[in-house]
């Protein structure tokens, strides 16, 4: 095996790593009470943040608009990201990610799972990873914790 082939599996490696930390740091940021400015900082000017039916937010400062209403909208969050399918291509990668939420509504002080699937693109930015767009391409169930997803999917 040649060294050339050898540098390259361990900078694909380094890069998964990477952007493995990008997404902790997103979620802990969220678990944060939804820190604005520190979700928004992992973006790249532009990025967007799509949540599908929760919508979709194009710029750090939209981006840091809808984190502010979240922070009002949940007290408590525990972002749990599994099973990462990260792909490497030079400066840019995508990443399919699953999504288990334990989560409380301000509105009523009400406990509820969350579910889903993330579909991330990512870009290298002066050596460090960011996201383009993080977008939940899938959203399984919001459901009350008492009740479960099997008799209601989503909160009403």
């Amino acid at each position: 095996m040649c060294m050339e082939n050898i540098e390259r599996r361990l900078q694909v490696l380094e890069d998964v790593e990477a952007i493995k930390q990008l997404k902790a740091r997103y979620c802990a940021y969220c678990d944060d009470s939804y820190d604005p400015e520190g979700i928004a900082g992992l973006f790249i000017d532009g990025g967007v943040w799509d949540g599908g039916r929760r919508g979709r937010y194009e710029g750090k400062d939209a981006i840091k608009g809808f984190f502010v209403e979240a922070a009002e909208t949940f007290s408590f969050a525990l972002h749990y990201v599994l099973n990462p399918i990260i792909t490497v291509d030079d400066d840019e990668a995508r990443g399919t990610w699953y999504l288990f939420m334990a989560a409380t509504l301000r509105d009523g002080n009400r406990a509820v799972w969350n579910a889903g699937r993330y579909e991330d693109d990512y870009v290298r930015v002066n050596g460090e990873w960011k996201f383009r767009q993080l977008r939940v391409a899938e959203s399984y169930f919001t459901t009350p914790f008492e009740v479960g997803w099997a008799k209601q999917q989503f909160v009403a």
